[in-house]
C-alpha cells in the first residue's frame, strides 16, 4: 500500500539537508567490493567531518578526525551494531578497502576517525600546501 504524498513545488526541495555519496565510489573499480550501505556510511562521514571542522577537531598533524560510534551509527542507520561494526570493517585500512582509518583511544574512550580522501593518492603533510592547524580542543558549541 502506498503512502499518499504531496509533490515538491518551487523552491520546497531545497528546505532539506541530504547526504552526498561520490560517484566515484560506484564508477571507480578500487571501490567495486564496498556494499552501498558502506558507500552511504562514507557518505555520512564526510557529512560529519564538516561538524568536526567546525568544533576544531583536528590531531597535531592537521589531520581532521570525526567521533562517531558504532552505536551512533546503528542508530543513523536503522541498523544493529553488528551490523554497523561490519560496515565500518568494509572502509576500514586494516580489513577493508582504506577509505577510513580507526584509531583506538583506550578503554571507554571512543575510536577517533580519520576519514581518507577517496579522490586522492596518498598525501602526507609533508606534501599538503596548507599549513597543519593545531588542535583547538574538543568543544561541541
Amino acid at each position: 500500500m502506498a503512502v499518499e504524498l504531496s509533490y515538491y513545488y518551487g523552491y520546497e526541495a531545497e528546505q532539506f539537508s541530504f547526504y552526498r555519496i561520490p560517484k566515484l565510489l560506484f564508477t571507480d573499480s578500487r571501490f567495486a567490493g564496498i556494499s552501498t550501505d558502506a558507500k552511504l556510511l562514507y557518505g555520512i562521514l564526510l557529512d560529519r567531518m564538516s561538524l568536526s571542522m567546525k568544533n576544531g577537531w583536528h590531531d597535531d598533524q592537521g589531520r581532521v578526525y570525526i567521533v562517531f560510534t558504532f552505536e551512533d551509527v546503528a542508530a543513523t542507520l536503522g541498523y544493529k551494531t553488528e551490523k554497523a561494526i561490519k560496515l565500518f570493517n568494509e572502509l576500514d585500512t586494516k580489513k577493508g578497502v582504506g577509505l577510513i582509518e580507526r584509531v583506538r583511544q583506550g578503554q571507554g574512550r571512543a575510536s577517533l576517525i580519520y576519514v581518507k580522501n577517496f579522490a586522492g593518492e596518498n598525501q602526507t603533510s609533508e606534501n599538503r600546501k596548507s599549513r597543519p592547524r593545531k588542535n583547538r580542543g574538543q568543544d561541541l558549541g
